[in-house]
């Protein structure tokens, strides 16, 4: 269980945010999305998916933790 979450969080901080300056390449990305993606080709959308994965992975695991954890106090 603990290197599932060693990977993620791993894998979020290394790859969801590289390269890292002069700021996260994901954050950049969000940026010119939230701003109306003018100029946004194929590539960059491609991009933004490859860069965003890593943190999809990890709130999705985080929701599923959570789920249980209302889950079984609820049984309880």
């Amino acid at each position: 269980m603990t290197n599932k979450w060693t990977v993620l969080i791993g894998a979020s901080l290394t790859l969801g945010l590289a390269p890292f300056l002069p700021e996260p390449h994901i954050l950049g990305k969000l940026r010119w999305v939230a701003g109306g993606a003018n100029g946004m080709q194929m590539m960059d959308y491609f991009d933004l998916v490859l860069h965003g994965a890593p943190w999809m992975l990890l709130l999705y695991n985080v929701g599923l933790e959570i789920g249980k954890k209302f889950k079984s106090n609820k049984n309880n």
